[in-house]
């Protein structure tokens, strides 16, 4: 896309009488398209997690009264909004001659949605223009903006193979953050990769090679299969009618996420606390790797939802719904996985929100919880066992920042990721000996099958005081 000049004349007209429309509720796909401008709404106004809303049980009752068609058509118009927030932003903004009312909130929502279909989505321009407007008069807050809408998409339709823009997909605080930790280069190359749909990752029991092979998939170096995701998919509904699913075959895992449980090296007979443990990849690990796991959620649904993900994959752990700071375990654990609550910015590829409903304020005081789990997590392990502390997010302040202050502050020991102890991946492993990953690792051909979550871990061995 490259820019053109002239933008469309800001000149909202009074409406009178009804729209000049088919009835609304007459409309194939219409009510899909207000259910994306409601939820985009929530998620970049009232900082609403895109997760909660779009909830199969408890989700918005917009989207609880879409289809299963549509609430798929759904989550790939707010997955290409919000991937590409800075690119429609800026595009929409050379068609005005003017900006926006401040306070057209749900206009500038309902051209986000219409943009993102015509510039990212196998959906007709015509058909996503004509149900802009539709909804346009169907509003009363727009609808004396429906003649706009249908100017500026139309010109967009027309023009988009001309239009090119330079923006950042992030807000300011995010890409700045990024810019900070890990340079301008490396930041761009997070950016950039973030705006491609992410690929799925499962982690399989045994037979990694096999088990691409029957899923048409590729194996990374840790054995992790890596599938390219199914464009507007929703992975539990993408993938649970695949072979080995229903018989716990494999789960699914993203390749960065299932290596904090591979640091703790022979597990065999071990009693090892999973903290924090939902929805389970991690305990799952720690139990097939011949570990005696107790799995400790704060969260009743949550740890339902990982009983039934082992019941799937026919593995046992001990579930415990507690609060870690008052967990009081009957003797202590050879090993700990701390898995911390954080900011999640590491994961936002696969949740393009995070960056729009988090803030620095919010990472200061994850990463102030995350150290008070830490010190907790020490407590309960043996002298001479092993902790390993992680989470998913890119801020150094909720990783390297935390380990360093625990090393310094509570009775631990570096026990440093070595060179090879995961070969392909040497370039994870940071002088200090932790691990760092960012979605711009794990180069592709393909940019469908690269990158990773973002990804802190360290190792540590409880020390006697």
């Amino acid at each position: 896309m490259v820019v053109s000049g002239g933008g469309a004349a800001f000149r909202p007209k009074k409406h009178s009488g009804k729209p000049n429309q088919p009835e609304a509720a007459d409309r194939p796909g219409l009510a899909a398209r207000q259910c994306a401008a409601r939820l985009l709404g929530a998620v970049i106004e009232k900082k609403t997690s895109l997760d909660g809303l779009t909830d199969n049980q408890h989700g918005h009752p917009y989207y609880m009264a879409l289809d299963d068609r549509d609430r798929s058509l759904v989550r790939a118009i707010l997955g290409a909004a919000l991937r590409n927030r800075g690119t429609i932003e800026g595009l929409l903004a050379q068609l005005l001659d003017r900006p926006l009312p401040e306070n057209a909130v749900a206009l500038k929502t309902l051209l986000h949605i219409a943009a993102a279909q015509i510039l990212y989505l196998d959906i007709p321009d015509h058909s996503a223009v004509d149900l802009a407007v539709t909804a346009a008069n169907d509003d009363p807050r727009n609808r004396r903006y429906a003649g706009l809408v249908n100017a500026i998409l139309r010109r967009l339709s027309r023009d988009k193979d001309k239009l090119s823009i330079s923006a950042p997909n992030a807000p300011a605080w995010f890409a700045e953050s990024l810019v900070n930790a890990y340079g301008a280069e490396k930041a761009a190359a997070i950016l950039a990769i973030q705006s491609v749909e992410p690929p799925v990752d499962l982690t399989v029991k045994s037979d990694s090679q096999g088990w691409a092979g029957r899923l048409g998939g590729i194996v990374l170096p840790n054995g992790t299969v890596r599938l390219a995701r199914i464009e507007g998919t929703r992975i539990e509904g993408a993938l649970t009618d695949l072979p080995g699913f229903a018989e716990g075959d494999w789960w699914v895992q993203d390749a960065a996420a299932s290596l904090p449980a591979r640091l703790f090296g022979d597990l065999t007979g071990k009693r090892v606390a999973d903290l924090c443990a939902a929805p389970g990849g991690k305990t799952a690990q720690l139990a097939l790797a011949g570990a005696d796991v107790t799995a400790i959620e704060i969260s009743a649904n949550r740890l339902a939802r990982l009983r039934t993900n082992l019941e799937r994959l026919k593995l046992s752990a001990h579930t415990v719904e507690a609060n870690l700071m008052q967990y009081q375990p009957e003797e202590l654990f050879d090993a700990v996985l701390l898995d911390a609550p954080c900011s999640s910015t590491g994961t936002v590829r696969r949740h393009p929100d995070v960056p729009w409903t988090k803030s620095p304020e919010d990472i200061a005081k994850l990463a102030a919880l995350q150290a008070d789990f830490l010190a907790r997590a020490v407590e309960m392990v043996k002298p001479g066992g092993i902790i390993v502390f992680s989470n998913c997010s890119l801020d150094p302040s909720e990783g390297e920042a935390v380990a360093r202050s625990a090393l310094e502050n509570l009775a631990l020991k570096a026990f440093p990721v070595a060179e090879g102890e995961f070969p392909g991946f040497d370039g994870l492993i940071t002088p200090e000996g932790f691990l760092r990953s960012t979605p711009a690792d794990y180069p592709h051909s393909d940019p469908r099958l690269a990158g990773m979550d973002g990804f802190f871990a360290a190792r540590f061995r409880r020390i006697s005081t």
